[in-house]
């Protein structure tokens, strides 16, 4: 090790969520004896304004050229102690974080084997920080054109958000209009406003704004560059590829829903008057609530959880459906005033403004609710030719433990959100990643929702994950407020922790180019020879690990830096043999 630097280690306690389970005035006392450290100290919070301020102090008054804070993950409170150390005067990557809460605190119950491991992280950082080199952040135009990917709620939103705020934005939809999924029905829960109204007013607007470019019939074909400089071809008409250069992308694509078919005891293509919630919309669209053979129905069961909190299919809940089945008890119940409806549920989840007040206006007016195990879905059955009804729902109600045999002339089924079948291929284009259930993931569920793994391309609505109305369009508003405060800036700026590749070595194999998850390894078929775009590089050390020829480093996870964190934990363990 070298003993040139003078080194600073600052022990946080974070409270209790280190403190109740490590002794860290035993590792403040352990780190200062170490070579090359010139002070070293414990503090209850590091990361307040007095604990960033006292490591200020020491960089001024003690000279300090490196600094190793113990504390928390590095994910949590990396860029703070990088700021600190900036306004001491050091570089922001002179700083070396021991994780000893997740990895320490968190997970032991053993204080004095906590207290160990904290001692031996706090022994790696101090031996890999001298090693540290010094890196400015880079930055790149940003263009200030948008792409939106989808023409539902989500994206007519986010388009006119961008085009209102004076920027570019082009609107790309696969279908002949705009509108996706709200297109399709009558109201909205649970006030029962007309969604053709909510939807004219914004078609309305996108159609007539000289900002925003619309696409209709079209995809996209393909996209490369990175974030602030994206390049994408759209296919228009199945024929005509218009290319654009733009700054930012808006993943809009929606949902389709569930297929009912697939749950057999239904009867849902066996039974004529067994349909679905989107075949009713459009009976409620026509202003007529009729069986296939024209009569009015009597007697109409409504059945929940279509597809959804099902161990045989789709797991998660699609939130919209129990407030959805609410609205349609209300709507027929103005259409025919002297049906019997009755709604099979599994729980009903009113979690929205206005929801459980809904509910209770609901069950007012005359419905009926039954409650089943999801489990042991109801059954639908044809009824006997005498009985004056088509159907028998047959259920095991809940709440009163009894069998129960419901009459039904019309069975509506409530089918549940699935993502769209072409998301694999969207995911691929824009490289992002799927869930186990296909939807987009986020950067972060709670801290980042809109965000992605790639830089510069936003997801908004139930292309994520199922969710309501008013919820897709904060949705689709956050990705534009993100997107505006880059555009805001005139430049990217970007962290200088990347992969790079030492061309003498370099074989031109091309493993890295299919290692690589974020698509930023370039080959030049000229030289033979791969090359990182910086800009899009993550530093994941995939392509490092996986070279046969040793030729990329990723810088700030040198092979020295990790053999030295190593040595570090190596050492402590020796010197307790």
């Amino acid at each position: 090790m070298t003993t040139e630097c003078k080194i600073g280690v600052y022990v946080c306690s974070c409270g209790t969520n280190i403190g109740k389970m490590v002794d860290c005035d035993a590792v403040s006392e352990y780190a200062k004896n170490l070579p090359g450290v010139a002070a070293c100290k414990s503090y209850k919070y590091m990361c307040s304004n007095p604990g960033q301020e006292m490591i200020v102090k020491d960089i001024q008054e003690l000279g300090l050229d490196r600094v190793v804070v113990v504390a928390c993950s590095p994910r949590m409170h990396e860029p703070t102690f990088r700021s600190a150390i900036s306004k001491g005067g050091l570089n922001p990557y002179y700083l070396e974080m021991a994780n000893v809460r997740e990895q320490c605190s968190w997970v032991h119950d053993d204080h004095q084997q906590a207290t160990d491991k904290a001692k031996a992280l706090t022994c790696a950082a101090i031996k890999r920080v001298p090693f540290h080199e010094p890196f400015d952040m880079q930055s790149v135009p940003m263009n200030s054109t948008s792409l939106v990917i989808g023409g539902g709620i989500a994206g007519l939103t986010a388009a006119l958000e961008l085009a209102d705020a004076n920027q570019p934005v082009y609107l790309v939809e696969k279908d002949e209009k705009l509108g996706g999924n709200v297109a399709r029905i009558d109201l909205t829960s649970p006030y029962l406003d007309s969604a053709k109204d909510l939807l004219a007013e914004r078609i309305s607007r996108v159609m007539k704004n000289p900002k925003i470019t619309v696409m209709l019939h079209s995809e996209v074909e393909s996209i490369s560059g990175y974030v602030g400089n994206f390049k994408a071809q759209i296919k228009s008409n199945g024929a005509a590829v218009t290319d654009i250069e733009i700054g930012s992308i808006i993943v809009c694509t929606g949902f389709k829903e569930f297929d009912a078919s697939k749950v057999g005891e239904y009867g849902y293509g066996r039974f004529p008057n067994v349909v679905t919630s989107y075949d009713l919309e459009k009976m409620l669209k026509e202003g007529r609530v009729v069986m296939k053979d024209g009569r009015t129905p009597k007697h109409v069961a409504i059945i929940n959880c279509v597809g959804s909190r099902s161990a045989k299919h789709n797991r998660y809940c699609s939130r919209v459906c129990c407030m959805t089945a609410l609205k349609y008890a209300n709507e027929i119940r103005s259409a025919i005033p002297d049906a019997f409806i009755t709604n099979f549920y599994t729980d009903m989840n009113a979690f929205g403004k206005g929801c459980e007040d809904f509910y209770r206006r609901s069950a007012e007016r005359n419905t009926i609710f039954m409650m089943f195990d999801k489990r042991n879905v109801p059954t639908v059955s044809a009824a006997g030719k005498r009985e004056g009804f088509n159907m028998l729902v047959k259920v095991n109600e809940t709440l009163s433990g009894e069998e129960v045999e419901v009459p039904a002339d019309m069975v509506v089924l409530m089918v549940g959100m699935e993502t769209q079948e072409g998301s694999a291929d969207v995911a691929r284009l824009v490289n992002i990643s799927r869930d186990k259930d296909g939807w987009f993931i986020e950067s972060h569920p709670k801290l980042d929702p809109v965000a992605t793994s790639t830089d510069g391309v936003f997801i908004a609505g139930a292309c994520a994950s199922p969710k309501d109305i008013p919820d897709t369009v904060a949705q689709a508003r956050a990705t534009t407020a993100r997107i505006l405060a880059k555009i805001c800036q005139g430049e990217i700026w970007v962290e200088p922790v990347y992969a790079e590749i030492n061309e003498d070595l370099c074989s031109g194999c091309r493993m890295c180019n299919e290692l690589c998850p974020y698509s930023a390894i370039d080959y030049d078929p000229v030289k033979k020879r791969s090359a990182i775009i910086s800009v899009m590089c993550k530093s994941c050390g995939c392509c490092v690990a996986g070279c046969p020829s040793g030729a990329i480093k990723a810088r700030h996870f040198t092979d020295k830096q990790i053999f030295e964190q190593i040595e570090g934990v190596l050492e402590w363990a020796s010197s307790r043999a």
